[in-house]
């Protein structure tokens, strides 16, 4: 049942919808027209009968394309497949024998497709498939020069770098300019790219009815017709038109069908090639469907295993007919986007036009001239390898960039199949050395304890990773804490375990270095060990100064700006201050809910006591409250920290700027208290001069206020109470007022005057 819905029809986009169906004729019109020649010339540079190539095409518009769940992809006789079906033929003895082949390798394809071998494409790199794009895009341009010039000694559809006229792609562009050049071709082949280009760029013409594509061919028709008048180098012969099989009876018709040779069904060869047939054929669809994909404007994603079930179906039946072996072709998939494609009834279209054109029409079709074929697939290069693709992997990094291009010369230089492979064999390399040379993640954490050189193990680490982590481990320095971490580790390979078994053991103790487990698997007999305070012990506490307490909150509100808080383990901290607490500070704060202590100065549990109170005003309860932290509990420093934009520092603002009732303006009875405790440090007359001006000016002052209030509240905590300014007096406790930005996540600690404290050394710099 898993299987099912392989074959079940594709309901997502009607292909018979009104709003869809011009669309999807207008690009089929397209379509056909450039598949005519590729067709056709795929199966001369196959050495195979010509029809068989235009019958793939038939079979691949409308067999696959009704089984197939992508609505832009469009199956055909594919270049990547014209080296080995002429290898094949060759081998086999017979077209017939080879056309057995063609059916077993479908077969094993229906099979790959219902064991969803499909899912194999989502481990095609990006890189690999934007490099093929690219390569297909180079070698429309260049392939297609020598064509736009009359020069058609190459068959058309073909993308190999080395010719079958012993030629190459640089080598025929170079013979051309050399001389060969047809005026006739060369004429129809210009304007038509000059059309295509103003048809592009113009916009009523680009939304008009008619595709630039259909206008060229006509137009090149038109004109041939016409240059056949003035006669001499200007007619266009047939030598560069398309040459379409014209049958003269229905016999002969029926003629170019070819069944096969079921006598060699015990020839292993033909299992052999069969098997070669399927393997690379699924490898070229499943890369061009991913490719096409990712040009679809709609941005669908076709299912790759239905996908292979209906290339299984088309080539079986390809095999029963006379057809070459067809694939999901990127030429004609991105033609059919180009064209404006809406859904698959375009595919369907172009073939069901290839199959009326080649029953009735076949001597029209060879009116048409092959440069003005080749002006529509030269475009379409430009498109598929354009700057702006370039650029886009350059920025991307080398680890993108250099896959990418190299995959693009390998296709241009070689061809499709082996440029694809030989792209996906470097990527495969960029990630096994992106592995060697980060297979771990190395952190160095300021924890309350002191540095902690955090050593996070990716989620496979194999004896490839051994050397990478032997070297980090090798660079730790005496007096060095690490703490390897094993939490989001799926595999460690035994090598690795016996390495840091070892280390720990013998090596580490050895050199002063000192190592912390956690996370590991009890199956790698590795018990977690911290052995160092990722939160506040009674021997820290007596340890540190109030002033390197007011640095390890400064370096907890830098970490957590840059986005480095620290790793902690909440669950052995619940466990280890369940019996008693010895923070290091109190911090009194505002209730706003974008301000909670502990997440903006990155501390663990039992670290602070957190007093929360609107305005960060000081009153009885949170006077005993702070009283209680630093003469029972010792802690070190006091904070209060105000912030930027405070609800409650606005609301008495403007409440006693305007001479309101607080209960009356707000309904709060007990408002007043907070209020009455701010008032001090607001200015009536500097409120009064900025609302004369703008809302800038009100905030400005509200600002100010803020500050003023923090500085007020720092001097009633000491000025109230006696405990206190006892312990701060001794120097043993500091009270200082800080400003939290809600806009930028920093924290500004105040000096005595409100203005901002300089830096001070870390503490690894202090010694703590």
């Amino acid at each position: 049942m898993a299987n099912s819905n392989l074959l079940q029809p594709d309901t997502r986009t009607s292909i018979f919808s009104p709003q869809t169906v011009p669309k999807d004729l207008l690009a089929g019109v397209v379509v056909f027209l450039v598949a005519l020649p590729l067709c056709l010339g795929i199966a001369i540079a196959s050495d195979a009968p010509p029809f068989a190539g235009v019958l793939a095409g038939i079979i691949g518009g409308i067999v696959v394309g009704s089984l197939s769940g992508s609505h832009t992809s469009v199956s055909g006789p594919a270049a990547g497949l014209t080296a080995i079906v002429a290898v094949q033929i060759a081998t086999l003895g017979s077209f017939e024998a080879f056309l057995l082949a063609v059916l077993v390798g479908g077969v094993l394809q229906i099979g790959l497709g219902i064991a969803r071998a499909g899912a194999l494409s989502a481990f095609f790199p990006s890189s690999v498939i934007k490099g093929l794009l690219a390569a297909i895009g180079v070698i429309l341009i260049l392939k297609q020069i020598p064509h736009i010039l009359g020069h058609d000694n190459d068959p058309e559809g073909d993308m190999a770098f080395s010719q079958p006229d012993n030629e190459n792609t640089f080598t025929e562009i170079f013979s051309t300019f050399a001389g060969d050049i047809h005026v006739g071709a060369l004429v129809v082949g210009l304007l038509s790219i000059g059309v295509l280009i103003v048809w592009e760029k113009v916009k009523p013409l680009k939304r008009s009815f008619l595709p630039g594509p259909l206008v060229v061919v006509l137009m090149g028709v038109a004109i041939s017709v016409y240059l056949r008048t003035l006669g001499g180098k200007w007619e266009i012969s047939s030598s560069h038109l398309v040459q379409f099989p014209v049958a003269e009876s229905t016999s002969a018709f029926f003629s170019f069908f070819t069944t096969p040779d079921f006598s060699q069904w015990t020839n292993p060869a033909i299992y052999i090639a069969g098997v070669t047939i399927a393997i690379v054929a699924s490898l070229e669809t499943l890369l061009n469907l991913e490719a096409v994909d990712k040009i679809d404007p709609e941005h669908r994603d076709s299912p790759p295993s239905r996908e292979l079930v209906a290339q299984g179906v088309g080539n079986v039946i390809a095999g029963l007919v006379g057809g070459l072996p067809m694939t999901s072709v990127i030429v004609r998939s991105s033609v059919n986007v180009d064209a404006g494609v809406k859904t698959k009834l375009s595919a369907i279209f172009h073939a069901v036009l290839l199959l009326v054109c080649a029953v009735f029409f076949p001597m029209y079709l060879n009116m048409i001239p092959l440069s003005a074929l080749a002006a529509i697939l030269l475009v379409t290069g430009f498109k598929l390898a354009s700057p702006k693709l370039f650029s886009q992997m350059w920025k991307e990094g080398r680890y993108q960039f250099a896959p990418f291009i190299i995959t693009l010369v390998s296709i241009v230089m070689t061809d499709l199949l082996i440029g694809i492979l030989i792209g996906l064999g470097v990527s495969v390399l960029f990630i096994l050395n992106s592995n060697l040379r980060r297979p771990i993640r190395r952190i160095v954490e300021t924890h309350l304890d002191g540095d902690i050189v955090h050593v996070e193990l990716a989620n496979q680490v194999s004896f490839l990773n051994r050397a990478a982590l032997d070297k980090l481990l090798g660079n730790a320095s005496r007096g060095t804490h690490l703490l390897i971490d094993a939490t989001e580790s799926d595999y460690i390979d035994p090598d690795i375990l016996s390495l840091i078994r070892d280390y720990k053991t013998n090596t580490a103790p050895v050199r002063g270095v000192t190592v912390s487990l956690k996370g590991f698997r009890d199956k790698y007999k590795l018990q977690d060990e911290i052995q160092f305070a990722d939160y506040s012990t009674r021997e820290l506490q007596d340890r540190v100064t109030p002033g390197q307490v007011l640095s390890i909150l400064r370096e907890g509100n830098h970490r957590f700006v840059s986005g480095n808080r620290l790793t902690r383990d909440f669950g052995r901290q619940v466990h280890a201050t369940a019996s008693g607490q010895t923070p290091l500070a109190v911090v009194l704060s505002c209730i706003d809910s974008r301000v909670p202590a502990e997440l903006v100065l990155d501390v663990g549990l039992g670290d602070i006591f957190s007093v929360r109170v609107a305005g960060n005003v000081i009153g009885t309860k949170s006077l005993g409250s702070i009283e209680y932290g630093v003469t029972v509990a010792g802690v070190k420093l006091v904070l209060v920290m105000g912030h930027t934009r405070c609800g409650a520092v606005t609301a008495a603002v403007n409440l006693l700027g305007t001479n309101q009732d607080v209960e009356q303006a707000t309904g709060c009875p007990h408002l007043h208290a907070i209020i009455n405790e701010i008032e001090p440090s607001v200015d009536r007359d500097a409120f009064y001069a900025a609302s004369a001006q703008d809302e800038s000016q009100i905030e400005a002052v509200i600002d100010e206020v803020i500050v003023r209030n923090v500085m007020q509240t720092v001097q009633k905590i000491t000025t109230r109470s006696g405990a206190i300014r006892t312990a701060v007096e001794s120097g043993k406790v500091m009270v200082v007022g800080a400003i939290y930005d809600v806009a930028s996540g920093k924290i500004a600690f105040l000096d005595d005057q409100g203005n901002e404290r300089p830096h001070v050394p870390s503490l690894a710099q202090q010694g703590v």
